[in-house]
């Protein structure tokens, strides 16, 4: 699977969650320091950019949905290597 097939993998699954699903798939994935540094490094990217509100508060779910790809990316590799 290459990186673009994995992207819209994770897009489809991601879009059929319930908000719960969403929330446990977080805690259990995203330490709450990282989300807190997105939103913060969301913000003040945003402001020092000049972007509208609209566009700032979806910058820290744009950051979380990158790191979330790169997270599955890292455990695909783990699991193609097998165990060490």
């Amino acid at each position: 699977m290459n990186h673009s097939e994995l992207a819209w993998e994770f897009a489809e699954v991601f879009g059929d969650l319930e908000t719960d699903q969403v929330n446990e798939m977080l805690a259990k994935n995203v330490p709450l320091e990282t989300l807190e540094f997105f939103t913060s490094y969301a913000e003040s990217f945003a402001q020092s950019e000049g972007m509208l509100s609209e566009t700032e508060k979806r910058l820290p779910n744009l950051m979380l949905v990158g790191y979330l790809l790169r997270v599955l990316e890292e455990r695909l590799l783990e699991d193609d290597q097998g165990p060490s």
